[in-house]
């Protein structure tokens, strides 16, 4: 077992961390600030809600080590009720935990998030006979409906818009 694996939700604590940290100096170089407000649930479909420039973004993030052939995310559809609700992918070097790219599916600011589409999620376990229920509140969507955005200051203008 990997400490990938092992500690999973460390790294992705850490890599939110690396995330914000490396946003919140973008937009510093621009002259605006992110105000960074936590769900300490998922339930409401985001991770953080960040606003800059009068904008709110309701973010829910997602992650992979760089050369994973992880080829969809799981989307919880209440995101979609959220102003400006998006999906920031983080891929990452699993050595280093160092950022390589990020991938992005969500429109203009201000503007709602795209159709997730129809594919509904199923649990990872089965029960005991099993059957992986499905979880009508979670959407499949896959690689493809997502862009590459290859930097920090790209992305920003993503979320938040030209300075």
């Amino acid at each position: 077992m990997t400490i990938h694996s092992h500690a999973s939700s460390l790294r992705e604590q850490y890599l939110e961390y690396g995330f914000l940290a490396d946003l919140c100096r973008e937009m510093w170089r621009r002259g605006e600030a992110v105000d960074v407000l936590h769900s300490h649930t998922d339930r409401s479909g985001y991770d953080v809600l960040l606003e800059a420039k009068g904008l709110q973004r309701h973010v829910q993030l997602k992650s992979s080590y760089d050369g994973a052939k992880t080829s969809r995310q799981k989307i919880n559809v209440e995101l979609a009720a959220r102003p400006s609700g998006c999906v920031v992918w983080i891929r990452f070097d699993p050595a280093t935990l160092e950022t390589v790219d990020y991938l992005w599916f969500g429109s203009e600011p201000g503007q709602s998030l795209p159709p997730l589409g129809k594919k509904i999620g199923k649990h990872t376990k089965g029960n005991s006979e099993g059957t992986k229920a499905e979880r009508e509140g979670i959407r499949v969507i896959g690689i493809g409906r997502f862009e590459k955005v290859g930097t920090i200051a790209e992305l920003a203008v993503r979320l938040f818009g030209q300075q």
